[in-house]
């Protein structure tokens, strides 16, 4: 694992274990509006990411399986500091997204006004956006059976939180934040620091390329790498 990825892991693991013994962890770091709004406990914003349901190991289990898969390639492409910066950015756009949506007069956005929302599906998705702009061609899973292409799939999975959300209840609490993840990944993506970024790889990718010539070093693998998963 690249250190980054590690951290978040390692970090993710270290809250969830504590909520196993101290359940009040979820309402204290976990983002619930009427927190943020009412008693200005925005420090919610960015500690939500690290929260998992104790009660169900599958929610922490696939969104830190995710985070290293996708995350992995994403910090040597664009450096620890970049991809620290892109996780934050659609982890606390995604809880913004949701601040937002619990204000409208609504049921359902009533409801997710005192509802807590937690886990790092908002980050995950964005990562799953930088894939779709970045690697549009590699293969995912869909259902851990079908492979897509990375483009597809994140249109897939993006048509199926928007529909979600438009459910009620934490189902619409969560799917809002998936909405926001991808949103603000593809904005972020899709602005002036996406260029410093797609600089900093090319020049990382040229150094890398001249240390090969250096050192009579020759790439492994198929010419068509970027295309695919390795």
């Amino acid at each position: 694992m690249s250190p980054a990825v590690r951290a978040i892991i390692f970090a993710n693991i270290g809250v969830f274990v504590v909520s196993l013994f101290a359940p009040d962890v979820i309402d204290l770091l976990g983002l619930r509006p009427v927190r943020v709004i009412e008693h200005r406990w925005v420090w919610q914003l960015v500690t939500y990411l690290f929260v998992h349901s104790p009660v169900q190991f599958t929610h922490i289990l696939f969104n830190m399986l995710a985070v290293w898969m996708f995350g992995v390639e994403l910090e040597r492409r664009w450096g620890t500091r970049g991809f620290v910066k892109f996780y934050f950015i659609t982890g606390v756009g995604a809880g913004l997204c949701t601040l937002a949506v619990s204000l409208l007069p609504f049921e359902a956005a009533r409801s997710m006004y005192l509802v807590p929302t937690i886990g790092a599906s908002g980050s995950v998705y964005g990562l799953l956006m930088a894939w779709a702009i970045l690697f549009p061609h590699r293969q995912i899973l869909f259902m851990m059976i079908f492979p897509l292409p990375a483009r597809t799939y994140v249109l897939i999975m993006g048509a199926i939180a928007f529909l979600s959300a438009l459910g009620a209840g934490g189902s619409a609490v969560a799917n809002v934040a998936h909405l926001g993840g991808l949103l603000f990944g593809y904005v972020y993506l899709k602005g002036p620091d996406n260029l410093r970024l797609d600089l900093r790889y090319r020049l990382t990718k040229w150094r890398m390329d001249r240390l090969r010539r250096k050192f009579n070093v020759h790439k492994g693998g198929r010419g068509d790498w970027e295309n695919h998963i390795h």
